[in-house]
């Protein structure tokens, strides 16, 4: 079988420093153990990768994310900004229940209380609709 070339893969990927980044990158998978897409034809893992490109049974979009999602170090996640909620524990006169030093104090429910008040629910009524 003919080796695989730069030009079989450049239509895939135009940047051909690109085409290297993915390839090596995909070879690198390869030895790790993830499985190949192509025949391997008693070809090298850089070759195996460059065909798969070629044949685009690897889409160089995904190995480009792959790519960056393993060179980074931090990723960030969105979390929700915290929110100022109001205190729910109030005395007979509305007002929440806090100590001298303005903090808001919590009733405290042991786990037996716990236990009676989930044995006390009732699981909703089952409707037409649950039984489809």
């Amino acid at each position: 079988m003919a080796r695989v070339t730069v030009e079989d893969c450049i239509d895939k990927v135009e940047n051909r420093f690109d085409l290297v980044l993915l390839a090596s990158h995909r070879a690198r998978l390869i030895a790790a153990g993830q499985h190949i897409t192509v025949a391997r034809d008693n070809d090298k893992n850089p070759v195996v990768s460059l065909r798969e490109i070629a044949e685009t049974t690897m889409q160089p979009d995904d190995l480009m994310e792959d790519l960056i999602h393993s060179l980074q170090k931090h990723v960030e996640v969105d979390e929700p900004e915290l929110e100022t909620v109001p205190a729910l524990t109030t005395q007979n006169g509305g007002e929440p229940v806090s100590d001298a030093s303005g903090d808001v104090q919590f009733d405290r429910m042991t786990e037996e209380d716990l236990l009676r008040g989930l044995e006390g629910l009732v699981p909703p009524a089952e409707t037409e609709d649950d039984g489809e």
